[in-house]
Protein backbone atom coordinates (compact mmCIF):
# COMPACT_ATOMS: atom_id res chain seq x y z
CA UNK A 1 0.00 0.00 0.00
CA UNK A 2 1.14 3.60 -0.29
CA UNK A 3 1.19 6.08 2.04
CA UNK A 4 -1.13 9.13 1.07
CA UNK A 5 1.67 11.47 2.06
CA UNK A 6 4.99 10.79 1.63
CA UNK A 7 4.35 7.93 -0.95
CA UNK A 8 6.06 5.09 0.37
CA UNK A 9 4.86 1.57 -0.60
CA UNK A 10 4.33 -0.54 3.06
CA UNK A 11 2.70 -2.99 4.41
CA UNK A 12 -0.39 -1.26 6.65
CA UNK A 13 -1.48 2.05 6.58
CA UNK A 14 -4.14 3.90 8.99
CA UNK A 15 -6.79 5.83 8.34
CA UNK A 16 -5.85 9.37 10.09
CA UNK A 17 -7.25 12.77 10.34
CA UNK A 18 -5.04 15.84 9.22
CA UNK A 19 -6.96 18.86 9.76
CA UNK A 20 -10.47 17.86 9.17
CA UNK A 21 -8.84 15.43 5.99
CA UNK A 22 -8.95 11.63 6.55
CA UNK A 23 -5.90 10.27 4.86
CA UNK A 24 -4.05 7.01 4.62
CA UNK A 25 -0.59 7.01 6.13
CA UNK A 26 2.48 4.81 7.06
CA UNK A 27 3.35 4.81 10.32
CA UNK A 28 6.24 7.64 9.89
CA UNK A 29 3.17 10.11 8.87
CA UNK A 30 0.52 9.02 11.20
CA UNK A 31 2.18 10.78 13.60
CA UNK A 32 1.04 14.41 12.22
CA UNK A 33 -2.49 14.00 12.94
CA UNK A 34 -5.06 11.44 14.69
CA UNK A 35 -5.44 7.59 13.91
CA UNK A 36 -8.73 7.36 13.29
CA UNK A 37 -8.44 3.13 13.39
CA UNK A 38 -7.48 1.91 16.68
CA UNK A 39 -4.35 0.13 16.77
CA UNK A 40 -3.47 -3.56 17.75
CA UNK A 41 -2.37 -4.21 21.21
CA UNK A 42 0.72 -6.59 19.81
CA UNK A 43 1.75 -7.55 16.22
CA UNK A 44 1.90 -11.24 15.96
CA UNK A 45 5.22 -11.48 13.37
CA UNK A 46 7.10 -14.00 11.53
CA UNK A 47 8.52 -16.57 14.29
CA UNK A 48 5.80 -16.64 16.80
CA UNK A 49 7.15 -13.15 18.46
CA UNK A 50 5.28 -10.50 19.36
CA UNK A 51 6.14 -6.90 18.52
CA UNK A 52 4.45 -3.92 20.23
CA UNK A 53 3.17 -1.13 17.88
CA UNK A 54 5.14 1.97 17.34
CA UNK A 55 4.28 5.06 19.28
CA UNK A 56 2.88 6.79 17.06
CA UNK A 57 -0.30 5.02 16.51
CA UNK A 58 -0.59 4.03 20.48
CA UNK A 59 -3.09 6.75 22.25
CA UNK A 60 -1.52 8.74 24.32
CA UNK A 61 -3.56 9.78 27.63
CA UNK A 62 -4.87 13.42 28.04
CA UNK A 63 -3.62 14.15 24.24
CA UNK A 64 -7.08 14.88 22.67
CA UNK A 65 -7.31 16.65 19.41
CA UNK A 66 -10.21 18.68 17.77
CA UNK A 67 -11.51 16.61 15.45
CA UNK A 68 -14.93 18.66 14.70
CA UNK A 69 -14.88 20.45 11.71
CA UNK A 70 -15.29 24.54 11.98
CA UNK A 71 -17.29 26.61 9.67
CA UNK A 72 -15.13 30.01 8.79
CA UNK A 73 -18.64 31.39 7.64
CA UNK A 74 -20.03 31.22 10.62
CA UNK A 75 -17.69 33.65 12.46
CA UNK A 76 -18.22 36.16 9.80
CA UNK A 77 -20.16 39.35 11.17
CA UNK A 78 -23.55 39.80 10.32
CA UNK A 79 -23.09 43.76 10.08
CA UNK A 80 -21.18 45.72 7.68
CA UNK A 81 -19.35 48.47 8.18
CA UNK A 82 -21.26 51.41 8.17
CA UNK A 83 -20.59 54.31 4.73
CA UNK A 84 -19.37 56.80 7.05
CA UNK A 85 -17.48 54.66 9.81
CA UNK A 86 -15.01 57.29 9.69
CA UNK A 87 -16.46 60.26 10.36
CA UNK A 88 -18.51 58.64 13.08
CA UNK A 89 -14.64 58.04 14.85
CA UNK A 90 -13.14 61.31 14.24
CA UNK A 91 -16.58 62.58 15.58
CA UNK A 92 -17.18 60.85 18.56
CA UNK A 93 -13.62 61.81 19.39
CA UNK A 94 -13.36 64.94 19.12
CA UNK A 95 -16.88 65.32 21.04
CA UNK A 96 -14.91 63.75 23.65
CA UNK A 97 -12.28 66.46 23.69
CA UNK A 98 -9.26 63.98 22.88
CA UNK A 99 -6.75 63.77 20.45
CA UNK A 100 -6.01 61.26 18.10
CA UNK A 101 -2.86 60.35 20.77
CA UNK A 102 -5.41 60.12 24.11
CA UNK A 103 -7.94 57.50 22.01
CA UNK A 104 -5.07 55.50 20.75
CA UNK A 105 -3.65 54.95 24.06
CA UNK A 106 -6.83 54.05 25.05
CA UNK A 107 -7.31 51.39 22.12
CA UNK A 108 -3.86 50.51 22.93
CA UNK A 109 -2.84 51.13 18.60
CA UNK A 110 -0.61 53.42 17.15
CA UNK A 111 -1.49 57.38 16.81
CA UNK A 112 -1.14 56.82 12.73
CA UNK A 113 -3.58 53.88 12.94
CA UNK A 114 -6.25 56.23 14.57
CA UNK A 115 -5.52 58.99 11.67
CA UNK A 116 -6.18 56.60 8.97
CA UNK A 117 -9.18 54.94 10.56
CA UNK A 118 -10.37 58.13 10.45
CA UNK A 119 -9.14 59.24 7.05
CA UNK A 120 -10.73 56.13 5.74
CA UNK A 121 -7.34 54.57 4.62
CA UNK A 122 -7.55 51.46 6.99
CA UNK A 123 -10.39 49.08 7.12
CA UNK A 124 -10.60 48.16 11.10
CA UNK A 125 -10.58 44.32 11.85
CA UNK A 126 -13.86 42.75 13.66
CA UNK A 127 -12.08 43.15 16.83
CA UNK A 128 -10.98 46.82 16.52
CA UNK A 129 -14.28 47.71 15.52
CA UNK A 130 -15.84 46.43 19.09
CA UNK A 131 -12.82 48.27 20.84
CA UNK A 132 -13.66 51.18 19.01
CA UNK A 133 -17.76 51.04 19.51
CA UNK A 134 -17.10 50.56 22.89
CA UNK A 135 -14.35 53.28 24.33
CA UNK A 136 -16.07 56.07 21.89
CA UNK A 137 -19.86 54.67 22.74
CA UNK A 138 -20.72 54.50 18.56
CA UNK A 139 -22.38 51.80 16.32
CA UNK A 140 -19.95 51.74 13.49
CA UNK A 141 -21.48 48.50 12.19
CA UNK A 142 -24.96 48.74 9.85
CA UNK A 143 -27.35 45.87 8.96
CA UNK A 144 -27.25 45.25 4.95
CA UNK A 145 -31.05 45.10 5.03
CA UNK A 146 -32.00 48.03 6.60
CA UNK A 147 -29.25 50.22 4.15
CA UNK A 148 -30.65 49.38 1.13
Amino acid sequence: MLCEMCGKDVERTSRTRIEGSVLLLCTDCARFGVVLDPPPAAVIVAGGGLRRPPASLVPQRGATRRSDERDVFSDMGELELAPDWGRRIRTARESRQWTPDDLAKRLNEKRSLVLKLESGNFHPTDALVRKLEHHLGIRLRADPERSS
